[in-house]
């Protein structure tokens, strides 16, 4: 195809990015959002074990996410592209894998006759073919292929605001219908009012929220244009091991790393626990509602102002600064500890805000690190650097599932407790808490140290790195 008859980067590129990650986080939220309360409440499997199979599933990332990174790196693009023909070959196995780990919710019956060890492995061989196959298969090429649909950084940081719009709407979706249909009131043996999740309503919304994730991929494959030119470079092979050594000398890239992780410990700790901050420590199941609705507002907030406010102080200025204000709206709450529920969501609302702002802006700032990597390498590596960073943010993800499931475990939850019809005891409720409170603090206190102190592509080398690459780029269209 010619250059001069692909059409300039437009809202048909954006909107078709934003699709692509709705797609994902159909999937994804509802993993981080329900999948843990699943498994202890519905299928009886201890929080501490769902966790470690959690954190097991993560490492075995550390093979296949960089492995597909190589893929990516490694195929010669086809007429749609280099990254985007994945979205169309894996976005039914990703469907059908995600809706597999729920799938026993149709039939309570025949999975009480289960035993624990077979419940276990059920959870561990869905979750792991979901997570670290099939949706590294379609996830990995879709996070590489924002360099390849421009090479201006401000459309990137406006993909990258998109691409958050999307998991935005997921969750919308997620968190405000899937509390509304999962749940059952009942009443408990001591006439209290019990929210108790129903697995077989959770089937049938997974169900449903893949088919519409196979929706969204073919909506972005669409949309979306690749138009940065591919250069085929002859290159030595690398091993992955040497690979990864030489990812240990880039500063850059090993800060984002830690930042990442640093962020999912403090999101995924308040999205897990809200599955039993709610229908455990407040008694109602509808505040995940209401708390996923006020989180749209704040993240709708943060991305109006992420942009400007980067472009004015910089990226990991600015990300900094919003972390520090969730650290400090975290322990508001601790020591507050609101008992009426609207309270605990408006502080909440407060903390994504906060959250909202590095959310916004994270993928542009891999994308930041692969100029600068190309800038010392020569080499240009947009799936191996994602793969990398993917892989780092699963890290977060199982860090923040684990010590979930392991606290949970600290505290003395009871996954029996509904099932007995009884309600958690107080010091469990508080232990609850006391998670969904101080362990966010924690992370973000820590992404804020980094991106401040560690992370060294702030504003003023970010403006340098970008022309560099424009004189890079038009001397090799000009050779």
């Amino acid at each position: 195809m010619k250059q001069n008859k692909i059409r300039p980067f437009g809202m048909r590129d954006k909107l078709g990015y934003l699709f692509g990650d709705f797609g994902n986080d159909f999937t994804f939220i509802l993993s981080t959002s329900i999948l843990m309360k699943f498994y202890t409440d519905v299928m009886g499997v201890s929080a501490g074990i769902v966790g470690i199979i959690m954190m097991i599933a993560r490492f075995a990332d550390a093979v296949t996410d960089v492995s597909m990174g190589r893929i990516c790196d490694a195929a010669k693009p086809t007429a749609a592209g280099k990254f985007k023909p994945w979205l169309l070959r894996m976005c039914v196995p990703v469907a059908a894998a995600s809706f597999l780990m729920y799938a026993p919710g149709l039939s309570p019956e025949l999975v009480s006759h289960w035993s624990d060890g077979t419940r276990i492995a059920y959870l561990a061989i869905t979750y792991i073919l979901w997570g670290s196959f099939c949706y590294t298969g379609v996830n990995i090429p879709y996070g590489s292929m924002a360099s390849a649909i421009s090479a201006d950084p401000g459309d990137r940081a406006s993909l990258s605001t998109f691409r958050t719009m999307g998991g935005m709407l997921a969750g919308m979706f997620i968190g405000i219908g899937l509390p509304l249909v999962a749940y059952d009131k009942l009443t408990g043996t001591s006439g209290e009012t019990l929210s108790v999740i129903n697995g077989s309503k959770v089937a049938i919304s997974a169900a449903v929220f893949s088919v519409l994730a196979i929706l969204c991929y073919l909506l972005s494959y669409r949309l979306i244009t690749e138009r940065v030119p591919y250069k085929a470079e002859k290159r030595e092979k690398v091993s992955v091991t040497k690979m990864i050594r030489s990812a240990l000398t880039n500063r850059a890239l090993i800060s984002i790393i830690f930042a990442s992780i640093f962020m999912l410990l403090a999101q995924l700790t308040m999205q897990n626990m809200s599955a039993y901050i709610f229908p455990d420590y407040y008694g109602d199941a509808t505040g995940q509602t209401l708390s996923s609705l006020t989180m749209m507002g704040s993240m709708l907030i943060a991305s109006v102002a992420a942009k400007p406010l980067s472009n004015r102080f910089g990226k990991a200025e600015v990300s900094a600064v919003s972390s520090l204000f969730a650290v400090i709206v975290c322990v508001i709450t601790w020591l507050l500890q609101p008992k009426s529920m609207w309270g605990f969501i408006a502080l909440q609302s407060l903390i994504w805000l906060g959250l909202g702002v590095f959310s916004m802006i994270c993928w542009a700032l891999i994308t930041d690190v692969i100029d600068d990597a190309e800038l010392k390498n020569g080499i240009r590596e947009d799936g191996s650097v994602y793969a990398l960073y993917s892989f780092a943010r699963k890290l977060g993800q199982a860090f923040a599932a684990g010590l979930s499931g392991w606290l949970l475990e600290a505290i003395d939850y009871n996954e029996k407790a509904l099932e007995q019809g009884i309600s958690q005891t107080q010091a469990v409720k508080d232990g609850i808490f006391n998670i969904a409170t101080l362990v966010p603090a924690l992370g973000f206190a820590a992404l804020a140290v980094v991106l401040w102190f560690w992370y060294p592509l702030h504003k003023k080398r970010v403006d340098s790195n970008a022309a560099s690459i424009k004189r890079k780029h038009d001397a090799e269209k000009d050779g």
